[in-house]
């Protein structure tokens, strides 16, 4: 009985037991589907042990969608709970852990890795490289990630999830006020996977800048290459402060520090000083990389060049300057004084012109543009008018006297998701849409996906807009209940309604991978889309292992519009034996030990830390002494290739 009370097993809640039965019998039908049809030694070599960018790429994007639909399940419960006065759907404490792992899931596991996805896939390919720099190391980054966010998924079921909030704050997620192991699941989970993110932001900054393609200066790099490289900049600025954080956090809970207390010389406001000097560079990290997603598209169904190029890249760098100077706005309302919320209050406004000037870019670029109304274009035009709706409402928030009245109602919740689901999701769904044939070699149904588009756009709008109007009322946010007197009871159940609307509209963007899947023709050409300007579009669908047969040269920000409109030859070289790196199953289990270390740490099961940090040093010891001399494509297999797809980069 003792062990069973120490892992909080079986869970109170009887939703957490339909949770659990349904996960186990969804892995078991996984599982025997993959021995029925004996695809587990494929499995290995081919994708788990895998350090071809585009599988890593694609690796992170599946785990991203698993994520997202595991994150609004919790988001749909929070608005079935709201929906009407008093209800007795949720209790408090299961409230608490719902909103909790709903914020962390979203931005950590879900939009972080989505946006990584696409880069690990996309980046070398416009830059003309064979892979990234590290290709091991990014295998590592991913399987540190994923590790992170399994262990973070397994606290409902073992020990309790987190319940102090995304943001954890200090006192709240001390151990007088948070006695269960929910919290040390927050900092372990967000310790492991926040190690491979930094690697990564490493990686691709050294790939950038020393892999791209002969003739590709800074200046004539792709607006999504650029994107990549100031996000990854922030990444590795900002995430070491949120590592020595977590640290500083586990200490106070596990080791008796006092660090974040309220006594014995500790300071809670130094955790909420530290969490959003990482926080606010965060969202910067997650929205740089969109607005480079959105840039490519619209150039691409404009059919025109990207209207401001060097404006747009100017304002990018300014934005990731700026996104490290706003913090503090995030507790205008916690008593640091009228000159400092004064001088927060004016670097909050200033970010809002680099961004500014973003969309006027965007809006000049489609102005007499032949504009083709495809899925990815229909999410980048809904993006502009509700990520400003969103932005203008930033700058209310903005204000520090006049966010004492809006910080801790539902106009903030409302406003965060008014940019962060057109800013960040809306593009994550439109890059997905526009480089799956690259990935996949097929097309989604353009049809099947505005439907979706239109439940999930209009949908968004009756779930977040009514808690404007509730929150400048005075609805409070994380409150799991209120009063029939309030009168909120109407408008929340129409942000129920969205909510569900939402939802059928990725229940359709699934239907339509499977749709696709089985009808959609394989022989659709290079450039599909018939407007590709970057050299991503210049290889076959899907790319092949070695993503060029030969090296491309580029003179401009447009190579692949150039070739076609210009005549300018992309590839001159002979084909030659390609280096490839080798597989290998190392980054995997390093990532499986570090679970392991986690969750030992997280228990306080001293044994299992000890064992596990020995083998993950002596494993990555011996890594770094053993050689690795990769591997070679030769000639022949190359020409093989090109002759199966039609010799598309030869």
């Amino acid at each position: 009985m003792e062990f069973f009370e120490r892992f909080a097993i079986p869970h109170p809640s009887p939703m957490i037991y339909a949770s659990m039965v349904a996960i186990a019998l969804v892995t078991i039908a996984i599982a025997v589907g993959i021995t029925y049809f004996k695809k587990w030694g494929y499995l290995w070599s081919e994708w788990l042990t895998t350090t071809d960018h585009k599988r890593i790429g694609i690796m992170y994007i599946i785990s991203a969608l698993l994520m997202l639909f595991r994150g609004g399940a919790d988001a749909v419960m929070m608005r079935l709970q709201t929906a009407v006065p008093e209800n007795a759907f949720l209790d408090a404490q299961h409230y608490n852990e719902v909103f909790t792992t709903h914020g962390v899931v979203m931005i950590i596991f879900m939009a972080m890795a989505f946006i990584i996805g696409l880069m690990n896939f996309v980046i070398p390919l416009q830059i003309g490289a064979r892979d990234v720099a590290f290709p091991r190391l990014n295998a590592l980054s991913f399987w540190l990630y994923f590790a992170g966010a399994m262990l973070f998924n397994i606290s409902f079921v073992i020990g309790g999830s987190p319940d102090a909030g995304w943001t954890n704050y200090y006192p709240l997620a001390n151990n007088e006020f948070s006695p269960s192991v929910g919290v040390n699941y927050y900092n372990w989970a967000l310790q492991i996977s926040g190690i491979g993110t930094l690697m990564t932001g490493i990686n691709f900054i050294v790939t950038i800048l020393k892999m791209r393609a002969p003739g590709m200066t800074l200046m004539k790099m792709p607006m999504f290459v650029w994107s990549g490289l100031i996000t990854n900049v922030i990444i590795v600025f900002a995430f070491p402060v949120l590592t020595i954080a977590l640290l500083m956090g586990t200490f106070d809970r596990q080791l008796g520090t006092f660090f974040f207390a309220t006594t014995d010389g500790g300071m809670d406001m130094m955790w909420a000083n530290l969490f959003w000097i990482w926080g606010h560079p965060e969202v910067y990290i997650l929205i740089l990389p969109a607005f480079g997603i959105y840039s490519q598209i619209i150039s691409t169904f404009s059919e025109r060049n990207l209207y401001g190029y060097k404006s747009m890249v100017a304002s990018m760098v300014l934005i990731s300057l700026l996104s490290f100077l706003v913090w503090l706005h995030h507790f205008f309302t916690m008593g640091q004084g009228a000159l400092t919320n004064s001088i927060f209050s004016v670097t909050t406004m200033a970010i809002a012109v680099p961004t500014g000037i973003k969309i006027f870019n965007w809006l000049l670029t489609m102005w007499k543009g032949k504009i083709r109304f495809t899925t990815p274009m229909m999410y980048s035009i809904a993006f502009i008018p509700l990520f400003t709706i969103g932005g203008v409402t930033g700058v209310m928030l903005g204000i520090a006297s006049a966010d004492y009245q809006y910080h801790n109602t539902m106009f903030l919740v409302a406003h965060f998701h008014n940019v962060i689901i057109p800013g960040v999701v809306f593009a994550m769904i439109a890059g997905l849409i526009y480089w799956w044939p690259k990935m996949f070699g097929f097309m989604l149904n353009e049809k099947i996906g505005k439907w979706a588009f239109w439940f999930i756009t209009v949908g968004f709008c009756f779930s977040f807009f009514p808690m404007y109007i509730t929150g400048l009322d005075g609805q409070a946010r994380r409150m799991y209940t209120y009063s029939e007197s309030t009168g909120f009871g109407p408008l929340n159940m129409l942000s129920f309604f969205g909510a569900g609307l939402m939802a059928i509209g990725f229940a359709v963007l699934v239907y339509n991978i499977y749709y696709s899947f089985r009808k959609s023709p394989r022989n659709i050409g290079d450039d599909p889309w018939n407007g590709g300007r970057s050299l991503e579009w210049a290889t076959h669908n899907p790319v092949p292992e070695y993503n060029f047969a030969v090296t491309p040269h580029v003179i401009s920000s447009e190579a692949l519009w150039d070739q076609k409109k210009r005549g300018h030859q992309i590839f001159r070289d002979k084909i030659e034996k390609i280096h490839m790196p080798n597989n290998t199953g190392w980054p995997i289990m390093v990532a499986g030990l570090f679970f392991v270390f986690g969750f030992s740490f997280i228990f306080n099961i001293w044994a299992g830390v000890i064992l596990s940090a020995i083998a993950i040093f002596g494993f990555m010891g011996y890594r770094s002494f053993e050689k690795d001399d990769g591997r070679y494509i030769s000639v022949e297999e190359i020409k093989e290739t090109e002759d199966k797809f039609g010799g598309a980069n030869k």
